[in-house]
């Protein structure tokens, strides 16, 4: 029986408090919001500067950084996201925050592809996938566990002890690293600019980027601002809001586990299309359940986790779908999918900000549906663009 080395796990919860970080604020966002005299459409522009930063230096961070060991890049990223985080704790200034974010994201998009590719490159043969798969439960790990204690820590102790709590979580990451990490590994080889261009350039792949990015821009965008929509629409409290936020993310470690296994059975695109299929049927719920508030908790609870539990499903699937589509240049890809999933967040986190301001919290279940809708035109876009010789490789490995 293969048994996983414990690098795999240090990457894992790398991944873990990298997600975290950035999700966390949709936790603290109203204290966060009072405590620094700005508006919730304001606080919640920290989550987009922190996914926008990493969406456009990702891609920039894997070519500079592709030749330099993992260890050191690993072990500077984590100090300088610590630091961050620990100077966040004691700004006054909503604007400092902000830069701080800033450089936090930075670091978290040097670490984050790369700790992808090294999980996929020293994965035993046949296991790849499944190594990547672990790697990937630190983001639903985030949501599941990380959102919500950092919540509650928020709640009892103060929005700060959040950010406080963030640093001393990246310092156990880097002991773990320098524990864990081998010292001797292989490195990649610096992927060419032309041929990221002509991967990211081929209709089939550019619009399946895309169409994950108008998913997680409506997903992504409902998770920023739930905090508001829970207090309007069931009057709930801190505790109410980390158990939601507790519950969905335990829906999406279920979820990414059964998209995959649905990936093997139907193929990358069926799949999709069935979850996009299902995040909107969420999206309508929970409209719904604001036109009718003060709606049951309990069936927003309910909605609330078939929504968290369908938004990871899909992440299995988009990933093979640009393995099978990408073939030898799948890391570049998969990296640009990395930023595209970021974009999408500060996306979301921007356009829901305005529509917060402009309309009312009530109009965001319909501005996510719209975004969903985008998702599902754009995949069948991508679907008739595919060559027919993708088609054909798909079906053989989806069988």
């Amino acid at each position: 029986m293969h048994r996983a080395p414990a690098w795999l796990f240090t990457l894992l919860s790398a991944t873990f408090v990298l997600y975290t970080d950035d999700y966390v604020i949709a936790g603290i966002l109203p204290e966060l919001a009072h405590d620094l005299n700005v508006s919730e459409g304001q606080a919640g522009q920290l989550v987009t500067v922190f996914s926008l930063t990493v969406a456009v230096a990702a891609p920039v961070a894997a070519v500079a950084f592709a030749r330099l060991p993992r260890r050191p890049l690993f072990v500077v990223a984590l100090l300088v996201f610590a630091g961050a985080n620990l100077t966040a704790a004691a700004t006054p200034s909503f604007t400092v925050l902000l830069g701080l974010r800033v450089v936090a994201a930075a670091a978290a998009a040097s670490m984050t592809p790369a700790a992808f590719a090294f999980a996929a490159m020293h994965a035993p043969k046949g296991r790849a996938g499944r190594y990547i798969a672990v790697v990937s439960l630190g983001v639903t790990g985030s949501i599941a566990a990380g959102v919500p204690l950092g919540t509650w820590i928020g709640g009892a102790l103060g929005w700060r002890a959040t950010f406080v709590t963030a640093s001393a979580a990246g310092l156990c990451v880097l002991v773990a690293v320098l524990a864990t990490l081998p010292r001797r590994h292989r490195l990649e080889d610096v992927p060419r600019l032309g041929e990221q261009l002509r991967t990211l350039r081929r209709p089939a792949i550019s619009l399946g980027l895309l169409a994950n990015t108008a998913l997680m821009t409506g997903s992504m965008m409902m998770l920023t601002y739930l905090a508001p929509y829970l207090a309007e629409a069931a009057a709930a409290g801190v505790n109410e809001r980390a158990f939601v936020f507790g519950l969905s993310g335990c829906a999406g470690i279920l979820g990414i586990w059964l998209g995959g296994s649905a990936t093997d059975r139907w193929g990358p695109d069926r799949t999709l299309t069935f979850g996009i299929g299902v995040f909107l049927a969420t999206m309508l719920g929970l409209w719904g359940l604001w036109l009718l508030r003060p709606a049951p908790a309990p069936l927003i609870y309910a909605v609330a986790a078939v929504w968290g539990g369908i938004a990871f499903w899909n992440s299995p699937a988009i990933q093979a779908r640009l393995h099978i589509l990408a073939g030898p240049v799948a890391p570049q890809a998969l990296a640009l999918n990395t930023s595209g999933t970021y974009l999408g967040v500060a996306i979301g986190g921007a356009v829901g900000g305005t529509t917060l301001a402009s309309v009312g919290v009530g109009a965001l279940p319909l501005v996510a549906a719209v975004f969903g809708t985008s998702a599902i035109v754009l995949l069948l876009s991508a679907n008739r663009a595919s060559d027919p010789h993708d088609s054909r490789t798909a079906s053989r490995q989806y069988r």
